[in-house]
């Protein structure tokens, strides 16, 4: 047995509290401890205060659980059941959003702890892998200048980037903003490189979703993510059957209830869960499942700390189809710098980590520099 004897949340920011906070710029990462010395880490790309009182908030009633006082003294190496008694435990929480976001969290770190108990990496856990190396495609935030665009795509053709993706700022507020946008990454990119487009659900409505994706026709996109919320099922589904292009969506989507009913619903190509908000590794494991029976790709959500992009990285690598990952182009040091063993770019493709559990050495000093609670 390897008893869990501590839960302990960790909110990082770089900006103030009261100033505006990007994509990257803030994260919730939390550590579970054991009685043997054996320290499992994960994270929730989420709100941190939230997902902060959903792990240690006291008990209401035996359904509305503060997620620590479900797991102290229990067994950190019986994954499923532990999921099982969170979700259970903590019905009050929500059945989704921070609620799952917060489980995310400590279910990555129990597989981290038992990857490093039994001495093999997270992705022999999950059956072994299937590749030493997953392609990459690079994301940004856009410039609000059209032709500003162009050195940014050209750095990203420089690292040996074949496929990219933008999104946030200004994408989605103007059609003929995202027009230009789109016809100058395109330009820059050239014809060969894969380039898609996220509009975090700002066109709204189909019909207008559907008319921008006609005009975007000639620039050869990819696939268009997120261009209405995911709850609209009938939108996306009607979309996929109007535009040439793929629709993809589900960042904010958690647990195999939701996902099994967008997938079979929505008709959309892709479907994109974050392994640190769906319900963590072992519930991306039953999406992916869903996924392949009905024919969808599964490519995952992923633009927050060097955490994130190790859990991603072992779970594609134990997937037979998971041949195409996210990788951010965030500058926050967040990103950058709060895992000293930070998965590195190479010429299109990041390697498989072969470490013991994630394989994560955490930066004590940056945490220290950038931690509120």
């Amino acid at each position: 047995m390897l008893k869990i004897t501590d839960i302990e949340v960790i909110h990082l920011r770089v900006p103030a509290m009261d100033a505006d906070c990007e994509w990257g710029e803030d994260a919730v990462i939390v550590k579970v401890h054991t009685d043997k010395g054996i320290v499992g880490v994960g994270e929730a790309d989420s709100s941190p205060l939230v997902v902060q009182a959903c792990i240690e908030a006291p008990q209401t009633n035996f359904y509305c659980n503060g997620l620590k006082r479900l797991l102290i003294g229990e067994n950190a190496l019986e994954i499923e059941r532990l999921w099982n008694k969170m979700y259970w435990g903590s019905n009050y929480m929500g059945r989704r959003g921070a609620g799952i976001h917060a489980i995310s969290a400590i279910d990555i770190a129990l597989w981290d702890i038992a990857g490093q108990f039994y001495g093999v990496p997270v992705h022999t856990l999950l059956g072994g892998k299937y590749r030493e190396k997953i392609r990459c495609y690079g994301t940004f935030i856009p410039a609000d200048k059209p032709e500003d665009n162009v050195a940014i795509v050209q750095g990203l053709k420089d690292q040996g980037f074949t496929s990219i993706k933008f999104g946030g700022g200004v994408m989605g507020d103007d059609p003929d903003t995202d027009y230009a946008i789109v016809k100058a990454v395109r330009e820059a990119a050239g014809p060969e490189m894969e380039v898609q487009i996220d509009l975090a659900s700002k066109w709204h409505t189909c019909g207008h979703s559907a008319m921008m994706a006609k005009r975007l026709e000639a620039f050869n996109l990819n696939w268009i993510e997120e261009p209405v919320l995911a709850d609209s099922l009938i939108s996306y589904e009607k979309l996929s059957r109007q535009v040439s292009q793929k629709i993809a969506g589900g960042e904010s989507l958690t647990t195999r209830y939701e996902f099994q009913e967008f997938i079979t619903k929505s008709n959309a190509d892709i479907v994109q869960p974050d392994i640190t908000r769906c319900g963590g590794i072992s519930e991306m494991k039953k999406i992916y499942d869903i996924a392949q029976m009905n024919g969808t790709q599964l490519i995952p959500h992923g633009f927050s700390t060097g955490i994130l992009l190790h859990a991603s990285v072992h779970f594609l690598a134990a997937c037979e189809h998971g041949t195409l990952m996210e990788f951010s182009q965030s500058s926050s040091p967040l990103f950058t710098s709060l895992v000293k063993n930070q998965l590195q770019f190479d010429n299109g493709y990041v390697a498989v980590c072969d470490k013991p559990g994630l394989g994560i050495e955490l930066d004590e000093e940056l945490i220290a520099k950038y931690r509120v609670n």
